[in-house]
């Protein structure tokens, strides 16, 4: 049972991103173990598709004040799960500053500005948790998503320094990073290139495996699983994986050089060659 409250009736948790994927899951989870859950959607009049249990609050992370709004909103909350976010692609000399910064806007400023509203009334009580969902891309960045692995290398970032400065109000924070799991987020992933780009064959290449990589997704339950385990927890990690064998690689990334982290990601999205594969052995 997620949470230490014997009446989880009684704990408050706002999902970001509730309408799809992950959040939804999350949300949905929460809702059967008798939890009040606030969801959010940048456009809650028009979900088709509600979960039962679940009220739905208008959250925009790209706009300030729809942020201060939905934290007015939510109140007092035990539990955060910083879900909602974007993605995108292409290669950094083609990337428009403009979209790079919307990227950053409402991976991380968004979430960190909600998160900042919510701690007060945390702190008051002695008690609440936020969790971030970053991306194992945090630890192999992958070519052509770059902005996206370095939004979510700055969540992390900041969720670490963050979860030292709250923990002696009783306030936990900890970064969740799944890998491939079903959701929306590849359909509205925006691709951005140029004309004749000279590196459109790679991109393409990428592009494939990415798309064959979430045709084959897992299930977001477990992603919600990991969740509910997390907020049980009296001590949850700082940095946990889920997926993808994700704690595995986290694990190897810790001793393995740099260049041979970058070569496994090469072979992983297709742009392995024989130089950039080949393992020295001494």
């Amino acid at each position: 049972m997620p949470g230490s409250s014997s009446s989880s009736g009684d704990r408050r948790i706002l999902v970001t991103g509730a309408s799809s994927g992950i959040g939804r899951a999350v949300a949905r989870r929460f809702a059967r173990e008798g939890w009040t859950v606030l969801g959010t959607s940048r456009h809650p009049e028009t979900l088709r598709d509600p979960l039962p249990g679940v009220t739905y609050l208008r959250l925009d992370q790209s706009d300030l004040a729809s942020i201060h709004e939905c934290a007015k909103a939510a109140e007092d909350v035990d539990v955060l799960v910083n879900n909602a976010g974007e993605s995108q692609g292409g290669p950094i000399e083609h990337l428009d500053p403009a979209a790079i910064e919307r990227l950053f806007q409402v991976d991380v400023f968004g979430p960190l500005e909600l998160t900042r509203r919510l701690l007060p009334r945390m702190r008051d009580r002695g008690h609440g948790h936020v969790v971030f969902v970053g991306s194992l891309m945090a630890d192999f960045p992958v070519p052509f998503q770059g902005g996206y692995a370095a939004a979510k290398t700055a969540l992390r970032a900041f969720a670490t320094a963050l979860r030292a400065e709250v923990a002696p109000f009783g306030v936990r924070v900890s970064v969740l990073q799944p890998g491939y799991y079903r959701s929306e987020i590849n359909d509205r992933r925006e691709w951005h290139t140029a004309p004749d780009s000279p590196y459109e064959e790679r991109l393409g290449r990428v592009m494939d495996a990415v798309g064959a990589a979430h045709a084959a997704a897992g299930d977001p339950a477990e992603v919600a699983a990991r969740v509910a385990r997390l907020v049980a927890s009296g001590q949850p990690p700082a940095v946990s994986c889920v997926g993808s064998h994700g704690s595995v690689l986290r694990f190897v990334r810790r001793f393995v050089p740099d260049r041979t982290a970058e070569r496994m990601v090469a072979h992983r999205y297709g742009l392995a060659t024989k130089r950039s594969v080949r393992i020295d052995r001494h």
